[in-house]
């Protein structure tokens, strides 16, 4: 008998609702759901991805394309529901997520809490060449090789501002 949630899923038509409380209730607050939105309509959303738990959304991330390096995606955000906050599920879908960026040979870099995402996967040492608007020290890779790129980064257009 399973007591935990489903696995990662692509998100389906139909949970932009369910997506959008979950960030407010994650969050609390508008900021990520109004990201989300924008990235949306900026046709700039390569992925998004949920976890469920008897058909609610508990858990989420978008993965959307950097406008330059080419080929780069951005994660972000990353949510669980607070009632299922702590119980490793978001280190969970990171994981699986860094694993998906190392085989498939996709670079994926995310602003955060540095121990979360490395527990996950992410490299702060592989980030730490890179050219960005955020601060650097709270910047992680994942993808392919072990190299440290020295790229600049340019987040899609919903991030400015930001």
């Amino acid at each position: 008998m399973l007591n935990g949630p489903d696995f990662v899923r692509d998100m389906r038509r139909g949970e932009e609702d369910a997506v959008d409380a979950l960030l407010r209730a994650a969050f609390a607050g508008p900021d990520e759901a109004d990201l989300v939105r924008r990235l949306r309509k900026g046709r700039d959303m390569a992925g998004e991805s949920v976890l469920t738990w008897q058909g609610e959304v508990i858990g989420y991330f978008a993965l959307s394309r950097m406008r330059a390096p080419k080929g780069w995606l951005c994660l972000a955000p990353v949510a669980i529901h607070p009632d299922w906050q702590g119980k490793r599920h978001g280190q969970r879908m990171m994981g699986m997520l860094s694993e998906w960026a190392r085989i498939s040979g996709r670079y994926v870099v995310v602003l955060g809490q540095v121990a979360f995402y490395e527990r996950g996967g992410f490299s702060q040492a592989r980030a730490a060449r890179l050219t960005t608007p955020y601060p650097v020290e709270n910047t992680l890779l994942a993808g392919p090789g072990t190299d440290a790129p020295e790229v600049t980064l340019k987040y899609p257009r919903a991030f400015d501002g930001l």
